[in-house]
């Protein structure tokens, strides 16, 4: 119900063939162009910031452009950048993007992809990703003690410069072989474009970031590639006939876009490259091993991918997210204490729907009859609808709060009041703050017995800082619940904000030391505090959390172990550090006056 303003979406196609057998088969010169746009509408839910594409044409002329870019602002954004497509951009390689904002920095300037102008074309480079890379700081010192000057500090803009200065190396490596075989004027630069080595470039850019991300990018010489973190934190999938290859953010886009099946995706494996030639010959070399993560090398792939980023229109996730509803069975059931027959089933629209046809599932097998109430179904309901999103244009905090509260309704007489329970689920709760100021006021408007609110996910109880936007600790509603039963507790545990703060600061890669703020409580008693801090004043009915658990997550996702979020297990360093930084900087800054109280010497 809260979106989470989330990662960024890639689209690429390099065409095989000649262009005019395009147009001679499929009748039009945009073939490519309406490709692309479907692989970008197929992912929209992905960023509604932005959108961008890039075009290369590999025989256009010396005088003429030959690579274009075209960006744009807003939700309508695609739209936008496909109504300025003419067919003096078309090209036989194209990238698009899309694009949400994990850093606050917002502005066409910032909207993929990014370009690096050279009047050799293999200098050339266009750059666009799904990424947020931890250490940019090392990465910045990095340049400017090699005495660059990047013109603009952010891990977008730095990475174009990083990697435009190794491939610049490249070219003047190719130059100088050139020259020694004795070649001489345009024979010097049909070398260069036709031996660009991309993984030599890859390596020496990536092998010096820390965080999740597929980087993709097309080259003014023709070369294509995209490459995935080597944790496999972000997913990456590609296809490739005769006609095309293409890459995209999720599976299905894939498979919609040229009509085939699951089997002829294959998946951008962790740490590695896929490299298109000039020539149209492709590579997927390993540029990086696989890193350690959660589950093992290079298996910290995202969890959260499955309960709620990606379009349930994957095969597999749309089971997994069916399985995550019906594991919840045997605690839902005890929250109702096995009445069934008083209790409505439902859903928060939209994302949490699959989850909600497994949760039913599971409840129909936990019963006698075949799974039925003695002849009669388990009652399911459309108890709540969502809105379009109303403008808080309002100045007034108090007003924009109530008019933030009608963006969801509710169906009037779906419950009898007083008898039934209301059983209601979604993908996760972060912040809380659609439950306590719409979603539990309208329900308690239907007179339930009793609320019982259901999550297909674990407590978020950590930040995420690979390309999520869930940045600062005091957001997250179970580190808030953490907090005051802390709070409410005496000796010895008054003393627990005090130490993490210390370690937090003195030792910020030596492990995630916020974990311990979790430690002395059980789920139960975190729920429970959050009920309390959600529940709006003057609210009737009793209400209840129920929560995934971590094994039920990993029972359900098991290709997908990065659980971060959940239980504070970053996969890479650069995630330790943030995480402690996060807590130092809501100590001092949020908790100040009551951290004085307990006491901040060392």
């Amino acid at each position: 119900m809260e979106q989470l303003k989330h990662e960024c979406g890639v689209a690429m196609i390099r065409l095989l063939k000649p262009l005019d057998y395009y147009e001679r088969k499929y009748g039009t010169w945009a073939w490519g162009f309406n490709k692309l746009y479907l692989m970008m509408e197929k992912q929209h839910n992905r960023g509604q910031e932005g959108a961008g594409f890039a075009s290369v044409s590999l025989t256009n002329k010396p005088g003429t452009e030959y690579m274009f870019r075209e960006k744009a602002e807003g939700k309508d954004a695609i739209t936008e950048i496909f109504s300025r497509v003419t067919e003096a951009m078309k090209g036989e390689l194209l990238m698009g993007h899309l694009r949400y904002s994990t850093t606050g920095k917002s502005g066409l300037t910032f909207v993929h992809p990014f370009l690096r102008r050279n009047n050799w074309r293999a200098k050339n480079l266009c750059l666009c990703g799904n990424f947020n890379m931890t250490n940019i700081d090392e990465v910045f010192s990095f340049l400017t003690s090699q005495g660059q000057s990047p013109r603009i500090y952010g891990d977008s803009y730095i990475t174009l410069e990083l990697m435009g200065h190794r491939l610049d190396r490249e070219v003047e490596r190719l130059y100088a072989e050139a020259k020694a075989q004795g070649l001489e004027g345009t024979a010097v630069t049909d070398y260069i474009d036709s031996h660009v080595e991309m993984a030599n470039v890859l390596k020496t850019t990536m092998s010096h970031y820390d965080g999740g991300y597929v980087m993709c990018g097309l080259t003014g010489s023709g070369e294509m590639f995209a490459v995935r973190d080597p944790w496999g934190i972000r997913p990456a999938f590609y296809y490739r006939d005769d006609e095309v290859i293409a890459v995209a953010s999720e599976r299905p886009v894939l498979q919609t876009t040229f009509n085939i099946d699951t089997a002829d995706v294959q998946e951008l494996l962790p740490g590695q490259a896929l490299i298109v030639h000039k020539d149209g010959k492709i590579q997927t070399p390993p540029l990086t091993p696989p890193l350690e993560g959660r589950g093992g090398a290079g298996s910290s792939a995202c969890s959260f991918e499955r309960i709620y980023f990606s379009r349930g229109s994957d095969r597999n996730i749309y089971r997994e997210r069916k399985r995550l509803g019906e594991q919840l069975t045997p605690a839902i059931m005890r929250a109702i204490n096995n009445d069934v027959a008083n209790t409505v089933f439902s859903y928060i629209p939209n994302t949490a729907e699959v989850a909600f046809y497994g949760m039913t599932d599971g409840i129909r097998k936990s019963l006698p009859y075949g799974g039925r109430l003695e002849g009669a179904d388990v009652r399911i309901e459309k108890v709540v609808w969502k809105d379009i999103k109303l403008r808080t244009f309002i100045s007034d905090s108090a007003e924009r709060n109530d008019l933030a509260a009608h963006v969801y309704d509710i169906t009037y007489g779906s419950l009898r009041p007083y008898e039934d329970n209301l059983v209601i689920i979604d993908d996760s709760i972060v912040r809380g703050t659609t439950l306590r100021e719409s979603i539990f006021k309208i329900l308690d408007r239907l007179h339930p017995k009793k609320i019982v609110m259901v999550s297909s996910s674990p407590q978020i109880r950590y930040p995420d800082y690979y390309g999520i936007d869930m940045s600062r600790l005091e957001e997250l509603c179970a580190f808030r619940a953490a907090i005051e039963l802390i709070k409410e507790q005496t000796h010895p545990r008054e003393g627990l904000i005090a130490d993490v703060y210390w370690k937090c600061k003195n030792e910020p890669l030596a492990a995630n030391h916020v974990r311990a703020i979790y430690a002395p409580f059980t789920v139960e008693e975190i729920n429970k505090k959050i009920v309390e801090m959600l529940r709006p004043d003057g609210m009737e009915a009793p209400v209840e959390l129920v929560f995934q658990s971590i094994e039920g997550l990993h029972t359900a996702c098991p290709h997908h172990p990065g659980d971060w979020y959940f239980t504070g297990h970053y996969p890479t360093p650069g995630g330790i550090r943030l995480v402690n930084q996060a807590f130092v900087r809501y100590v001092e800054n949020v908790l100040s006056n009551d951290f004085k109280k307990l006491g901040t010497n060392e």
